[in-house]
C-alpha cells in the first residue's frame, strides 16, 4: 500500500514536472512572438535599415540551426532554440523562427504601413496569446483541429480585434471608416487561419492574408 502511494506521488510529482515544462516552453516561445509587436515601431522610424536587420537575423539564424544540427552550438542562438523547441522538433530544424520572420518580412515589404502593422500584431497578439490560452484554460477542442481548443481560438479572436482596432484607431488613414467592422472582418479571418493546424505556416499565413484584408477593407473604403 505504501509502494503504491509513494509510487502515485513520484509519478504525478513527474506528470507536474512535464507539464511545467512544456508551459515554460510555450510561455518563451511565445514571448518571442509577443515581441514582434515592436517592429512596426521601428519599421516607422528607419524600414530599410530594420528590413535589412531582419533579413540578416534570418540568414543568421539559419546558418545556426545547420551548424547545431551538425552537432557545433552557437552562442546563445542554439540554447535558445532548443530552450523553445517543441517536442515535435527535436533533433530537426526548428522552422518557427524562418516563418515568424518570413511573414513579418513578406507584410512589411508588400502592403502598406498600417495593414503591415495589422497583420504583424495579429501574428503577435493573436497567434501568439491563443497557444497560451488554449494551454492554460483550454478544456474543449475543436475536432480535427489537432488539439486546437475553443478558449485559444476566442482569445485570437479577441487579440486582433483589439489590436486592429487601436491601429486603426490613431491612424488618420481610417478617417470615415467603420474600424469596428474592419476589426471583426480581420480578427475573423485571423482566427480562422489560427485554428487550421498549419503548425510553423500560420506564421507567414496569419500576417500575410490579415494585411492584404486590412488593405484592402480600409484603402478601398477610402477611394
Amino acid at each position: 500500500m505504501i509502494r503504491k502511494v509513494l509510487a502515485g506521488g513520484i509519478n504525478s510529482g513527474i506528470l507536474s514536472r512535464q507539464k511545467f515544462l512544456l508551459l515554460f516552453k510555450e510561455f518563451f516561445r511565445k514571448s518571442i512572438h509577443l515581441c514582434s509587436a515592436f517592429i512596426p515601431f521601428f519599421l516607422g522610424i528607419s524600414y530599410v535599415s530594420v528590413m535589412i536587420s531582419l533579413s540578416c537575423v534570418l540568414c543568421f539564424y539559419v546558418v545556426s540551426e545547420f551548424l547545431r544540427l551538425n552537432g557545433k552550438q552557437v552562442f546563445i542562438i542554439s540554447a535558445v532554440t532548443e530552450a523553445a523547441a517543441r517536442k515535435r522538433d527535436e533533433n530537426k530544424f526548428v522552422l518557427g523562427p524562418v516563418t515568424l520572420v518570413c511573414g513579418i518580412l513578406a507584410a512589411a515589404f508588400f502592403f502598406k504601413p498600417l495593414p503591415a502593422t495589422i497583420g504583424i500584431f495579429a501574428l503577435a497578439f493573436g497567434d501568439g496569446l491563443a497557444s497560451l490560452a488554449g494551454k492554460l484554460f483550454g478544456r474543449i477542442q475543436i475536432p480535427g483541429t489537432e488539439g486546437k481548443t475553443v478558449a485559444g481560438s476566442l482569445t485570437c479572436f479577441t487579440a486582433i480585434f483589439i489590436s486592429c482596432w487601436s491601429a486603426c484607431r490613431f491612424n488618420s488613414c481610417c478617417m470615415g471608416i467603420d474600424i469596428t467592422f474592419v476589426a471583426l472582418v480581420v480578427a475573423s479571418v485571423g482566427m480562422f487561419i489560427e485554428v487550421f493546424p498549419l503548425k510553423d505556416f500560420d506564421n507567414i499565413l496569419i500576417p500575410v492574408i490579415l494585411a492584404a484584408v486590412s488593405q484592402l477593407l480600409i484603402f478601398q473604403s477610402v477611394y
